[in-house]
């Protein structure tokens, strides 16, 4: 059977030297995980078998025991009431009985002891798939953490941060520049004001002061 091959080559050293070198180690657990519950399933049909047959033979072996200790009882009984005949068909069917129980009896030994090393390769093969599925949760976090970990690398190495810096200083002289042509500018159109601008203005503010005069004259005469 299988399950034999896998018992003896799917060790748990095996399954993590192949682990090592397989490129999704996750989509392999999950096959050996697979693998290994298709083949639990065939060994426990198979112990189950094995089982059904050893208590086959112990039946029979126990039928024939009985079989003899119930002749014995009959021939002596049948000797004490003096009857040979009696006595002596009963023991040559103890005689038979006692042969088929020893047959029985290597029957059921041998069965027995097969379908005790089937049950000790079934619970074996228990032990591996729960260790197999307690790997797999610790694999999918160090996995994930792993694949982050590339991913953030991946897009840091793709960044540079001289370059970024060098960015950054070339936009703020372009900005320092764009601020003195502004101010340039307004320095410019200042000064390109008109001679007849500059007097209109200036009429502007002498109106301005004199009524600001006239007004607090009438307050000061108010006193």
């Amino acid at each position: 059977m299988s399950m034999f091959k896998r018992l003896r080559d799917l060790t748990m050293s095996n399954i993590n030297a192949l682990i090592d070198k397989a490129e999704d180690p996750i989509k392999l657990t999950d096959q050996y995980i697979r693998d290994m519950q298709e083949d639990l399933e065939d060994a426990e049909k198979a112990v189950a078998a094995q089982i059904a047959i050893e208590k086959k033979f112990k039946g029979l072996y126990e039928e024939q025991e009985a079989l003899v200790e119930r002749r014995t009882q009959q021939a002596h009984h049948a000797a004490q009431a003096q009857n040979v005949d009696l006595a002596r068909r009963a023991l040559e069917e103890k005689k038979a009985a006692e042969t088929k129980m020893a047959e029985y009896k290597t029957s059921y030994d041998q069965n027995k002891a097969a379908a005790d090393n089937l049950r000790g390769k079934l619970e074996e093969m228990r032990k591996q798939l729960t260790e197999m599925k307690n790997k797999r949760e610790t694999l999918v976090a160090r996995y994930n953490a792993a694949k982050a970990q590339n991913e953030i690398n991946k897009t840091m190495s793709g960044f540079n941060a001289d370059s970024a810096s060098s960015g950054l200083k070339r936009m703020e002289e372009k900005m320092l520049q764009m601020e003195a042509q502004a101010e340039a500018s307004n320095e410019l159109n200042a000064k390109g004001k008109s001679l007849d601008e500059e007097f209109e203005n200036l009429n502007k503010d002498a109106a301005v002061k004199a009524e600001l005069a006239e007004l607090m004259k009438q307050y000061e005469d108010k006193k």
